[in-house]
């Protein structure tokens, strides 16, 4: 298993809306993460900025590469695009996070 961690961009005023979207997340799209090898996974919210930080665990043998051409992921993209910046086929403009510390 490795541990990631990305940031993404929220638009001002829309977090709460962003968090209720989350708490509804589509069983489907749970199943699609899971099946792409995405273990604990969590979002957090840097309110004064509107900044996402993500951190997940994924498998060896991940999938993520190929969750662009998933139709559940793409309908979501969708969903979620009027909330966050995002890029031209509407996934979430993302920046990689390099860690600097870690106690276990």
């Amino acid at each position: 298993m490795e541990k990631i961690a990305f940031k993404m961009r929220l638009r001002k005023g829309c977090a709460s809306e962003y968090e209720r979207r989350h708490a509804e997340i589509w069983p489907e799209l749970a199943d699609t993460l899971r099946t792409a090898g995405i273990r604990d996974y969590s979002i957090f919210l840097d309110e004064e900025t509107d900044t996402l930080f993500a951190v997940l665990w994924r498998s060896s043998d991940h999938k993520m590469d190929q969750l662009p051409e998933n139709p559940t992921m793409r309908r979501w993209w969708d969903y979620m695009a009027d909330l966050m910046e995002v890029n031209s086929d509407r996934s979430p403009v993302t920046v990689p996070l390099r860690q600097v510390f870690h106690l276990e």
